[in-house]
């Protein structure tokens, strides 16, 4: 860990600094004729959880959002702009293809009569949406920082201890040729 090796410095040119500067997005707020359009009322401040709550049940964007008291373009803005809430509203859609997996093979193993369930589109949905569940299920556990750290150690000493066995090998030609001609 104490060998260091020197960073690669690149010039750049003042006219290029400004490309390499990330966009800063002004953050939008909807106006009260969005808000009409939208049938938008009051805000509760507790909006996010009851659209997640109501998106985990129902899968649906729409039907959440009305739960919640907000417009949907709100929820899709705000899913664009806060990272964690982006993370929930997938880890709630998980949730809800869960739900819709489980109540599929509910159905399909003791079908109710006195229960309309379209299990063709059910299987439909589940399969347009393979995809997304597959990420969310093999997304692997938020490891803590020491863990990566450590990951990251043996990498390095991993790349050193081949660096020195190529070193080796390339050396181990020039002693042979060295012998060969004294």
């Amino acid at each position: 860990m104490s060998e260091t090796t020197p960073a690669l410095i690149v010039p750049v040119r003042q006219s290029e600094k400004k490309s390499l500067k990330p966009a800063r997005r002004k953050p939008t707020t909807l106006t009260g004729k969005q808000r009409k359009q939208e049938a938008e009322g009051k805000i509760d401040k507790h909006w996010r959880t009851y659209f997640l709550q109501k998106l985990a049940e129902t899968s649906n964007v729409t039907a959440s959002a009305t739960h919640a008291g907000v417009a949907t373009s709100r929820a899709y803005k705000t899913r664009r702009e806060d990272a964690k809430f982006a993370a929930a509203w997938y880890a709630a859609l998980l949730e809800g293809y869960q739900h819709l997996e489980m109540e599929a093979l509910g159905y399909l193993r003791a079908p109710d009569p006195d229960r309309k369930f379209d299990v063709a589109n059910a299987l439909r949905l589940l399969a347009a949406h393979k995809a997304t569940i597959e990420k969310q299920r093999v997304a692997p556990e938020e490891e803590d920082d020491q863990a990566v750290f450590d990951s990251i150690d043996a990498m390095i000493d991993e790349m050193r201890e081949r660096s020195l066995a190529n070193d080796a090998a390339l050396a181990l030609p020039e002693a042979d040729d060295a012998q060969d001609g004294g």
